[in-house]
């Protein structure tokens, strides 16, 4: 068996289940499962492709008389218990605690039957054995692990006491020696290269699932977070909610003041006052609206193009509006859900790009293939390394500001409760992008919703 075969074995048997594998996991754990079910998967078509050519040199070449027909039968149950595990990973269903055990049983079983026709336990081969104990320390629990330990001890006394010689025409003894040392070392040559390989895919495969709970812990660690700040926020809004009102009720009884009409320089800035304190009860109120708590408050329907046009006309009404630049192709046949966190998070980028840019600043709008791309640009000086590592992380701000960071970390959860992500880049020619994804079904409203 060469290096190029084992690969090409692996390559088909990957191609044929490898996605599926992958795709119907149920959880962490059946994903790990089904990985490590498919490297058994590989191992036994490379057991296959070895023994049809150890086989046949054996008999066709040596002078050894097998019976060909019987062994071949073995490697038939092997060729449609491969076929079996495939068409058993395509199914969504986890796997059961008990199938990696059974099929590691069925290889031990199957390499018995092939030992007992060639020679028993004096077929230097036995030490294919020590692959399958391994196999099972590394996959399988505890009781199943000395579960396979016992049958094979079972097998190999069963070869001694079921001794079937193998018959051998034209060798003297110091030949017989020769090829069985021989076969001693392919065998334990094979033992060692097999196990580095698949224990070490299987070692990957654990490593792969500790990342993505670590992920998860961290997500989850994330999630909490944002609960306590919306808690905040929330209970920050009930407070500001009565001073506010007064303020307004102030003003408004000031404006009817004689001092205030008759000079109209005080009277314009007590109406930039008083829009100040407007808007100061809108954004209380997106507060309460987003945390559930508004009164009569119901979902508002609207059109992407609409929503888009209206999250830069009231970020433009209190800014600079000469220094955004407004592109997008979005129309106004697309009925969405006017989602406000996806709001004050688009707000959120385009202020840090306001705080940064020299000159203008450039947001593009778009829909590609179902999902929805918004691109913020700024011509300021980029961002730092250490930045575009941590971006999205919890306080993770160059402006020296107590709780800065915490706009883009909650335009990266945003994004992520609605299927998509962001991500953040310098772009060759100079300054900083920052590009939001996230897929049109999140938001969009279907003729049966």
């Amino acid at each position: 068996m060469t290096p190029t075969a084992s690969m090409v074995i692996s390559g088909v048997s990957g191609w044929l289940s490898g996605a599926r594998a992958a795709e119907n996991a149920n959880g962490p754990a059946d994903a790990i499962a089904r990985q490590n079910m498919l490297q058994l998967i590989h191992l036994r078509w490379i057991a296959v492709f070895g023994q049809v050519v150890t086989i046949l040199v054996v008999h066709f070449s040596l002078g050894f008389k097998l019976p060909l027909p019987a062994m071949m039968l073995v490697l038939l149950a092997l060729i449609l218990l491969n076929l079996f595990s495939l068409l058993r990973l395509k199914r969504i269903e986890p796997l059961g605690r008990y199938e990696l055990f059974a099929a590691l049983a069925f290889d031990a079983l199957a390499l018995t039957i092939q030992l007992y026709f060639s020679g028993g336990a004096s077929n230097p081969f036995t030490t294919l054995y020590l692959l399958h104990v391994i196999l099972g320390a590394v996959l399988l629990e505890a009781w199943a692990t000395w579960a396979i330990v016992a049958l094979i001890s079972s097998c190999f006394l069963a070869l001694v006491g079921f001794n079937r010689p193998i018959i051998a025409t034209g060798l003297s003894d110091q030949a017989f020696f020769e090829l069985f040392i021989l076969g001693m070392l392919i065998g334990v040559v094979l033992d060692a290269l097999l196990l580095v390989t698949f224990v070490g895919r299987i070692n990957a495969n654990l490593r792969r699932h500790d990342a993505r709970l670590a992920q998860m812990r961290q997500r989850a660690a994330e999630e909490t977070h944002i609960v306590r700040m919306g808690l905040l926020a929330s209970g920050a809004a009930h407070e500001l909610g009565t001073p506010l009102a007064t303020l307004d009720v102030i003003l408004g009884d000031w404006r009817r003041m004689p001092l205030f009409k008759a000079n109209p320089e005080l009277a314009q800035e007590l109406e930039d006052m008083r829009g100040e304190v407007r808007r100061c009860k809108a954004i209380v109120t997106g507060v309460l609206q987003s945390a559930g708590e508004a009164r009569g408050g119901e979902v508002r329907a609207s059109t992407l193009r609409a929503f888009m046009d209206e999250v830069i006309g009231e970020w433009r009404a209190t800014r600079d509006d000469r220094i955004l630049v407004y592109e997008t192709d979005l129309l106004d046949a697309t009925p969405i859900v006017a989602e406000s966190t996806l709001k004050q998070g688009v707000h959120n980028v385009l202020d840090n790009a306001l705080e940064a840019t020299t000159s203008v600043v450039r947001l593009r709008a778009a829909v590609r293939d179902g999902w929805v791309r918004i691109e913020v640009e700024d011509d300021g000086p980029g961002f730092t390394p250490s930045a575009l590592e941590d971006f999205g992380k919890p306080y993770n701000s160059t402006k020296g500001r107590v709780g800065g960071g915490l706009g883009l970390f909650l335009v990266v959860n945003v994004l992520r409760k609605l299927g998509g992500a962001v991500a953040a880049s310098n772009p060759p020619e100079g300054g900083a992008r920052v590009t939001m994804r996230f897929p049109l079904s999140a938001l969009e409203i279907t003729r049966n919703g």
